[in-house]
Parts: structure tokens; sequence; C-alpha cells
């Protein structure tokens, strides 16, 4: 694939990179990753256009593309989570905004209060609000059981373990860094399909073609956050069928040696680094998620091979794996 062609190739290099990918990806890798991205992001795009017109609408909501990642509770905690502050930073922006402009009184008012009226207790109006999603059974009844403070959530628990577990994978890749290495490390974890790039993101991803909705701000930064897990589950799976296959390459070379041992001598050039994962690594991860499991095979005799199976969301494969 031509350089022209890939709008992300910096992105991806920098989302492999921190994925465990060392080398430098060629054209043709992150052209194709950046091809299965945009074929994933179309598909729930696709999905959340079919649902919001089972529910009547056409515009696609939060809730639609949340749906389709439901039964992984760990991205789906982070994923309210994040609502739950964006929602607390707007409204403490909006307050500060209505505060610089309003009238402050003479002076004997107590803080928050308006000239006139009643006190406003800015902690209550800040607070992180939970975003209740309407598949749950609270969304079913109209009165709204209180929360308690020694309530334990188990949504938050699951995106703890998977947080501890994703610090854990980011301690190993980075134990042997340099300062230097660990400085790129760090800038590109910041690498984003959408951050600063709505326009183009939205162009390119078949905004105004797969659906006919404006996205507003929340639904391009989940998107922007599956994007990533995208990019870094396919990663991770390549540099294990890479792993496979360099293990294989040692053993049959050592067989073939048989009894002739090689020695290293003072002048022989050192040993090659760690070659970049190429695209027939991507074809094979890629193929890999997309099988279905044993179960869903044994249903599929006697078919001749005619059903066609939908493509599978990668940013939520590797439960079923």
């Amino acid at each position: 694939m031509a350089d022209k062609t890939a709008k992300y190739r910096t992105e991806i290099q920098q989302m492999m990179y921190v994925s465990g990918e060392t080398a430098e990806a060629s054209a043709e890798t992150t052209g194709m990753i950046e091809e299965i991205v945009r074929q994933q992001v179309i598909e729930m795009l696709r999905q959340c256009t079919e649902q919001a017109s089972r529910r009547g609408s056409r515009s696609i909501s939060t809730d639609d593309l949340i749906f389709l990642i439901r039964h992984d509770v760990a991205k789906v905690s982070r994923l309210r989570t994040f609502l739950s502050w964006k929602d607390v930073r707007k409204n403490v922006k909006d307050s500060d905004d209505k505060g610089g402009e309003g009238d402050l009184g003479t002076g004997d008012e107590p803080v928050g209060a308006v000239a006139g009226g009643p006190v406003v207790d800015t902690t209550k109006k800040n607070k992180k609000a939970k975003v209740g999603l309407p598949w749950e059974v609270p969304s079913f009844y109209n009165a709204e059981v209180p929360e308690r403070e020694d309530e334990e959530d188990e949504d938050e628990e699951e995106m703890n373990y998977a947080t501890l577990q994703r610090l854990k994978k980011a301690d190993e890749r980075t134990k042997v860094m340099t300062k230097e290495e660990y400085v790129t490390w760090s800038e590109y974890r910041q690498a984003s399909f959408t951050f600063r790039k709505g326009k183009r993101f939205k162009e390119w991803a078949g905004f105004g073609v797969v659906t006919d909705s404006k996205p507003n701000d929340d639904i391009v930064d989940i998107l922007g956050f599956l994007t990533f897990e995208i990019v870094q589950t396919l990663t991770e799976e390549a540099l294990k069928i890479k792993e496979q296959e360099d293990l294989g390459k040692e053993k049959s070379g050592g067989e073939q040696q048989g009894k002739k041992r090689k020695f290293t001598g003072l002048f022989d050039p050192p040993s090659e680094g760690r070659t970049p994962v190429e695209t027939r690594h991507i074809q094979e991860a890629f193929r890999r998620l997309q099988q279905r499991p044993n179960k869903q095979r044994a249903l599929c005799n006697f078919t001749r091979g005619l059903n066609r199976t939908p493509l599978k969301l990668v940013c939520v494969i590797t439960l079923i794996l």
C-alpha cells in the first residue's frame, strides 16, 4: 500500500511501539493495519445504525456504541468513568464561566450563593455522576436507588484488575529501556486516531456514508479509544505469531547443523536485532481473531461451508479466545 493512502501510518507505528513492537514497521504493514481498523470502525457504525433504527432514531448515541462491547466489563467501566469525569469537567467549566459573569454581591452572602437566591452546593453539583445504561436493571424502574458509600462496585473492580494487568505489561516492556527510549515510549502512549484530528477521522471512518448521523464528541472519543485497542490487540497477537515462527526457525536451524557447532569470533558481525512484524503476521493474527469457537462450528455441519459468518470486532474478541 502506498504511503499517500495511509493517513495514520505515524500513529499506528507509535501504537505498535507501545504494544511491544520495537522495530519500525513497514508501510505495507501499517497500511494493512489501517485498513483493518477502518473496516472495524465501519462495522461498528453499521451495527450502531441498525440499533438506532430499531428504536426509531436516525442518529446513533453513545449507548449504541457501548452496547457493542457490553460483554467486556472492564472496557465498559473505563468508558463510563471517562464520560463521568468529562461531564464533571464540563459542569465545572460552566459554573466557572457563570460565576465570572454573575453578580458577586456585597460580600456578606455565603460562598456559592447568588444574590436573592438559595445557597448552591458546588460539591454536589460537580460530583462525578454514574453513567447509566438502558439495558441495566436499575434503568427499568422510575425510582433510583441511592448509592451507599460502602457498596462495592463489581464493574469497577473488574476495571481495576484490567488496569493492573495493563500496567504489568507496560512495566515488562519498559524495564530494560534507557531513559531516552522511555521518554519516547511515554510520548507514543498519547497516539490517537481522533485527538485533534476529528474532521479527518470522520471522513476516514465513513460518517455521512455509512451513517447519516453527525457524531458528537463523546462518540468520536469512544471510537478513538476502541481503535487504539484494535491496533494493540493485532500487534500483540502478531508478535506472538512472529515469536513462534522465530523459535521454529532456530530449532530447524539447529537440527540442520547437526553436530557442527558454530563459534563466534572476535571479528564476526553482531547478531541482527529484532526484525519488524510483517504483513503475513498481521494477516495470520487477524485470521486467528476471526476464528469461531468450536461450539459454533458444530452447528454448521452439513452446510458445505455456504454460511457466511459476520465480521467480529477485534476490540472485544479477546474475551472469546
